[in-house]
């Protein structure tokens, strides 16, 4: 089987795993300091906070912000975490229609703000490809909300130059398994604002008030500092697959566009077609794995408040998604877009 998810380590990994367990120091210790640290400066941002989760850095995020009983918008499209961290952080959230890209639509978005007056708007880089954060900034500065980045799969992308999860207020990053930075489980909660990093300060230290024990082990900071130095050059591999696929797999497909402005970093390679079911089940059985990127939509899934959400319907019947890790080789490659070429589409 291709593997649509691979996460891999190797001898540099090994050696600071045993040389944490020699030490003893395995938890609070210097490699989380320096995860901390490194995945700040990658940001270009003063704080970043590392947790157990991405769903948990979502909750603290928005703990840190106050929303309980507020406004949360989010999109459609995205993993549950997304709205189930708003209602465990005590929020209202108010589902909106994506784009053309499957992030959210800021058209609709601000429609759902004049409506609703949200403290927090959640945009999601789903599947690696950034929002359209000029346009959620621009918002937030003529309305007044919060903007904290879901950037749980899109380490490294980028919006005009910059990283996201420097652009909004907050953001919140997963290392889990499956993650461009894997590290098992984990998550960050980054911010370039001194209030904002006390207040979620508040949340993950105790003392000052009641707060929770959301630490990573040293041996989950050591593996995301190592595979941290190489997102990049891993990134790199992602587009040059995605690149490929684009250029020899048919027109029968609908492919991911990069929008303008952005660095798409392909945690997901996401393709689009009418038949999808079927087209799975015929990779499938010849040994590639594919997978649906969600078969749910966030207002549907938790019954909660939403405009319309047109474009997300149409999307949720039709997505699907290819391997596109960077361990592909050629060979597997090559195999990927032959079978997706052999698929019978009917005319």
């Amino acid at each position: 089987m291709i593997n649509i998810i691979e996460p891999r380590f190797f001898e540099e990994e090994e050696e600071a795993i045993l040389s944490i367990l020699k030490s003893r120091k395995i938890t609070r210790g210097e490699w989380t300091k320096a995860f901390e640290e490194a995945f700040a400066r990658y940001l270009g941002v003063k704080h970043a906070f590392t947790v157990c989760s991405g769903t948990v850095a979502l909750f603290i995020a928005l703990k840190a912000l106050g929303v309980e009983g507020q406004k949360v918008v989010v999109p459609a499209m995205s993993f549950m975490a997304t709205i189930d961290a708003v209602y465990l952080a005590g929020g209202v959230p108010v589902v909106v229609d994506v784009d053309e890209y499957y992030t959210m639509d800021p058209n609709q978005l601000e429609d759902a703000v004049k409506k609703y007056n949200p403290k927090v708007v959640i945009p999601v880089h789903l599947y690696g490809q950034p929002a359209d954060m000029d346009a959620i900034m621009g918002l937030s500065e003529k309305y007044g909300f919060f903007v904290l980045e879901d950037a749980a799969q899109a380490h490294g992308a980028e919006f005009k130059g910059k990283k996201v999860g420097s652009l909004g207020h907050l953001s919140a990053f997963s290392f889990y398994a499956s993650k461009n930075v894997p590290m098992g489980e984990g998550g960050v909660i980054a911010t370039d604002d001194d209030k904002l990093a006390k207040e979620v300060k508040k949340w993950i230290d105790f003392g000052e008030h009641p707060a929770f024990n959301v630490r990573i082990t040293e041996f989950q900071a050591a593996l995301g500092y190592i595979q941290l130095k190489y997102l990049d050059q891993r990134n790199k591999r992602r587009r040059e697959i995605a690149q490929k696929y684009k250029e020899h797999i048919n027109s029968s497909f609908v492919h991911p566009a990069e929008r303008e402005g952005a660095y798409h970093v392909y945690h997901l390679y996401t393709l689009r077609h009418k038949e999808r079911d079927r087209i799975i089940k015929f990779l499938k059985e010849r040994g590639i794995d594919a997978r649906v990127y969600y078969s749910y939509l966030l207002n549907e899934l938790r019954n909660a408040e939403h405009l319309p959400v047109d474009r997300a319907k149409v999307f949720k019947e039709e997505v699907f998604s290819i391997p596109v890790h960077p361990y592909l080789t050629e060979e597997e490659v090559d195999v990927i877009i032959e079978t997706l070429k052999a698929v019978e589409v009917p005319v």
